[in-house]
């Protein structure tokens, strides 16, 4: 269907050319173009305000943030996690010498479950990395809960989550950190970056600032003065260039999230009664940011499987992504360690082989999503 019009998973949203130029401008003049700028300095601000954080740290990248956080807290052992994310929040437990601890995940909307850490946590278990998933919050109370109840780290992986609040909180307050992501894909984004969200329980307000202050000079080659390098650090700021696409989307965020929300009630109109079909819908308490739109398939009551929702979106020259697919314990640097068994993980397993995202974007038109829709509910009867 070369002659339609394609109709992709994503697209990033961009802020005017014009305005972009303008905030870059003075990067001509003063030629600081990295190592804590004045735009770096003046994003941090306007997002730790957005956010609602104790403390943030820019980064270059969301996973290079959650790399430092967890190394930054001395964590050890074991690390309760969740395989229904992407492959980064794996490989950040594994690439700093720890042991990820599978738990399962909720049939409803697919995040970690309480009732399935708590089972895991042996004298090992040093924290819970959980993660929000789909802007879908994680049972934030009950993890909590479990944490104090057994004095563990609780670190949230919030990649999906920016923008997002429950009765007026913001996602990023929950846990002891969170990570976000600002990857071109997401519904914010600095074209490649990251932060961490620093508000640990039980420290001070001094203390969490020291927290900050230790993440930045980490990540600035471990500097801790002139010519002084305090800790082994690596390379992990972000630059002026990505901070000024960050300010300049920071303005346009609520016109992006509108446009996602007015193309993400259509689907749901469209395929929110659907038979077989889970569309994840958010609660009525929660400021969604709608970064995806995700539809698990039950094909004994739908009709069709997954793949072959996909092979027919393909086919009218529309992309989509399996997203989360395969889970992390599945991955083929994993495969047959121990601790990683999709058997051990039965709900999350079931939604991985289900689970399609259909395309998402501030972009995305009436039009297209009924399109969309018209392939989707066309599969069974072919």
């Amino acid at each position: 269907m070369a002659d339609k019009k394609r109709i992709t998973t994503t697209l990033s949203s961009m802020p005017p050319f014009e305005e972009y130029v303008e905030e870059i401008r003075p990067l001509w003049e003063s030629h600081w173009l990295s190592n804590f700028g004045a735009i770096h300095k003046e994003f941090e601000a306007e997002l730790n305000k957005y956010l609602q954080c104790d403390e943030i740290s820019l980064y270059d990248h969301g996973h290079t943030s959650i790399e430092s956080m967890i190394e930054s807290l001395g964590l050890t052992g074991e690390v309760i996690t969740t395989p229904f994310t992407f492959a980064s929040t794996t490989h950040a437990i594994v690439r700093r010498g720890l042991t990820p601890v599978f738990a399962d995940v909720k049939a409803d909307d697919y995040t970690i479950d309480p009732a399935s850490v708590e089972k895991l946590i042996t004298p090992k278990t040093s924290a819970i990395l959980a993660v929000h998933v789909y802007g879908n919050l994680c049972d934030v109370d009950a993890l909590q809960d479990i944490a104090d109840k057994h004095g563990l780290k609780l670190l949230y992986d919030a990649a999906h989550a920016f923008g997002v609040e429950r009765d007026g909180v913001a996602a990023a307050t929950y846990g002891d950190a969170s990570m976000y992501s600002f990857h071109a894909t997401k519904a914010f984004h600095t074209i490649e970056g990251g932060a961490a969200c620093i508000h640990v329980h039980g420290w001070t307000p001094e203390q969490n600032h020291e927290f900050k202050v230790m993440l930045d000079q980490k990540k600035n080659f471990g500097t801790t003065g002139k010519q002084k390098y305090g800790y082994v650090g690596n390379n992990n700021k972000m630059n002026e260039f990505s901070a000024a696409m960050g300010v300049c989307n920071l303005r346009h965020l609520p016109e992006y999230i509108a446009a996602r929300k007015a193309a993400a009630e259509r689907y749901w109109e469209r395929l929110g009664d659907v038979a077989g079909l889970n569309l994840c819908r958010p609660k009525p308490n929660v400021k969604h940011n709608y970064v995806y739109l995700p539809v698990v398939f039950d094909e004994s009551v739908f009709g069709a499987t997954r793949d072959q929702v996909q092979q027919a979106l393909l086919e009218d020259n529309i992309t989509c992504a399996k997203y989360f697919y395969p889970l992390t314990n599945d991955l083929e640097c994993y495969r047959g360690k121990p601790g990683f068994d999709v058997a051990d993980t039965p709900v999350a397993a079931w939604a991985a082989d289900r689970v399609l995202t259909l395309p998402m974007s501030s972009f995305l038109t009436t039009e297209d999503v009924d399109r969309v829709c018209d392939v989707v509910l066309s599969v069974p009867r072919r």
